[in-house]
């Protein structure tokens, strides 16, 4: 038995009462899986207890095959268990909710994907999408919560804006909220005016500062690009250069952990980076310069010089100042070359792609005007004292 057990087993052998007799919906995708690797959706098909009517797909789609922010089908059946599968993430920006006409039929809906625990990685936002359609329709909601992959002690960064929610922002998050899934929806009802009738399955054994490592639970890579756990620790920080005309790392083995341009001196990169972080008191990283190919997506089939970031401490690295300060030094070692994203970013055209993940203009303009580190820092932490303070009220671990 694994240290922690997730809310799907508890569901499954403890809590199928919420289940019993009725017609169930379920939201998932590759990584909705017990401890043992059988998939909720299989294993919902084959229960005796009660009718498995439909699953819904996030992005990425149903079993984690489509890249990013490309649509997937919306009306389809799944090849293992041949229910119907409805997108949530289409062609368009109304595909992310799903369509009351897909819930009025059910008895109850499950929801049970890995988070990552970085506001921009969107199934938090499924989730709650769905919770407000749910709610409209009298349609009660099952979280089965799993632990924050990158720990639910350190949050990082400021606060999404009005005029900048996207669908990698919806709400108030802060770049790394440290919060489960459960957590949040609980959040989102109480403070975010989502009227649902939502019930949490915990995670039972996760403590907040927990290595996924010593949960004893596998880890099945809820994106096409999220591989590893190291991955999701650094991705809060560096899903900003989603924002950038750099490679973030897409169509190589190690998205997100490496960036570059084929204009970059990666050695250059590496030292004038770890020289500012390193004098603002930044710990826990290394920079090591190198050249990839990515094999699609930004430069494919290009030489990009640039970096890789290691974790050389998980609980000191601060992922979303480490990016940020590599931003700041690119922008300065090449004026000329660095350059913003502007072209439609996840169904939104304006603001900018770095405005939406910044949450304002405010980071696109400190990097530009080379702010010091610990300025931006301040101001961080200025936008995110009042989410701090709410945050506590929902806390299950």
């Amino acid at each position: 038995m694994p240290a922690v057990v997730p809310g799907l087993v508890h569901l499954l052998n403890d809590r199928v009462d919420l289940l019993r007799g009725k017609r169930v919906g379920l939201i998932c995708n590759a990584s909705t899986i017990t401890p043992g690797f059988d998939h909720a959706a299989d294993l919902f098909a084959e229960h005796g207890e009660f009718e498995l009517v439909r699953l819904f797909g996030p992005e990425h789609g149903l079993r984690g095959d489509a890249q990013d922010m490309i649509s997937v089908d919306g009306d389809t059946r799944d090849s293992r268990t041949g229910l119907p599968v409805w997108s949530l993430y289409g062609r368009d920006e109304a595909s992310l909710w799903p369509p009351a006409s897909k819930l009025v039929d059910l008895d109850v809906l499950v929801f049970d994907i890995q988070d990552i625990g970085a506001r921009y990685y969107t199934y938090v936002y499924t989730m709650a999408h769905a919770m407000e359609v749910a709610g409209e329709v009298g349609l009660p909601v099952i979280v089965c919560d799993r632990p924050n992959p990158i720990g639910g002690v350190e949050v990082e960064g400021n606060i999404v804006q009005d005029g900048f929610r996207s669908f990698v922002g919806r709400f108030p998050l802060p770049n790394r909220h440290g919060m489960t899934a459960g957590e949040l929806a609980n959040f989102f009802v109480a403070e975010c005016d989502i009227a649902c009738d939502v019930t949490v399955l915990r995670a039972d054994g996760w403590e907040r500062d927990m290595p996924f490592s010593s949960t004893g639970l596998p880890w099945v890579q809820p994106s096409p690009n999220m591989p590893t756990v190291d991955v999701a620790l650094v991705y809060p920080g560096m899903c900003f250069f989603e924002g950038t005309l750099l490679s973030e790392g897409r169509g190589q083995t190690r998205p997100f952990e490496v960036v570059g341009a084929p204009y970059v001196d990666g050695h250059a990169w590496a030292v004038e980076t770890t020289r500012e972080l390193t004098a603002a008191g930044y710990e826990g990283f290394a920079l090591r310069p190198l050249v990839f190919q990515p094999t699609f997506h930004k430069h494919a089939g290009l030489a990009c010089g640039g970096i890789q970031l290691h974790i050389t401490d998980a609980m000191a690295i601060r992922p979303v100042m480490i990016a940020t300060a590599l931003m700041k030094t690119c922008w300065r070692l090449w004026p000329d070359a660095a350059k913003w994203r502007t072209e439609r970013y996840e169904f939104v055209e304006k603001p900018i792609a770095i405005d939406l993940l910044g949450g304002s203009e405010s980071l696109r303009h400190e990097v530009e005007a080379d702010v010091p580190l610990r300025q931006i820092q301040e101001r961080w932490d200025d936008e995110s004292a009042g989410f701090r303070e709410a945050r506590e009220r929902y806390l299950l671990y």
